[in-house]
């Protein structure tokens, strides 16, 4: 089963409630700590995300996470860091605005790497649909502690708009809403259209982040 198939099939899985978790280090929890809780949980799909870590630092994490992410038989995501997730043999790379362009990404990795890009917008869906994304990390839901430089708010109208005009459009990419979701605000985003969400603090602050991951995915 190739990757992309695999992320095909993970999305569409109603059980798992598309999922995806990215890792966050706090005074708690490493790195490791965050991914082995949201596993532990349930979640079935982990993105590493160390924006402010040397290469040396994000591959030697890389390289623990992709581990416990084998032994959940889980999809691991590495952001940004193209040659890294080549050279461990990641499941894929997520992408930001700023990070290297998906087509370039796409020409270094091959088909058989998931590649992810963030979005704002309906035009930059349709740019990522062009340079052959595998799915869409869209937003920010609304305003979020966790990232610096934060696009737009697009709340739940924002989202129904997007994923109407991808319709219109043709554009058949999961969409992941991503950006200060908490567990109350699943459910309606959920009902736009969405094919799942990406979760980080609002699983680590609270009181038990595995049971908070078991407590979504049963939503």
């Amino acid at each position: 089963m190739t990757v992309s198939l695999s992320l095909k099939l993970l999305v569409e899985d109603k059980t798992m409630k598309q999922l995806q978790f990215i890792t966050h280090y706090t005074d708690r929890y490493s790195y490791y700590d965050s991914a082995r809780m949201a596993l532990e949980g349930g979640c079935r799909w982990i993105q590493l995300r160390m924006k402010e870590s040397s290469e040396k630092e994000v591959k030697e994490e890389a390289l623990r996470i992709q581990e416990l992410c084998k032994e959940y038989e889980a999809i691991f995501i590495l952001d940004d860091y193209v040659e890294i997730a080549q050279q461990i043999h990641a499941d894929g790379v997520h992408l930001g605005k700023k990070d290297m362009p998906i087509a370039q990404a796409r020409q270094i990795l091959g088909k058989e790497y998931i590649i992810g890009g963030t979005a704002n917008t309906f035009e930059d869906i349709q740019q990522h649909a062009a340079d052959e994304a595998d799915y869409i990390g869209c937003g920010p839901f609304r305003f979020t502690t966790t990232k610096k430089n934060l696009s737009p708010i697009l709340g739940l109208e924002g989202y129904r708009l997007i994923v109407e005009r991808m319709r219109q459009a043709g554009i058949q990419l999961p969409i992941v809403a991503i950006g200060g979701i908490t567990y109350e605000d699943i459910p309606s985003i959920m009902n736009t259209g969405v094919s799942g969400i990406a979760l980080s603090g609002t699983i680590l602050r609270a009181e038990d982040p595995v049971k908070e991951t078991e407590r979504i995915l049963n939503l």
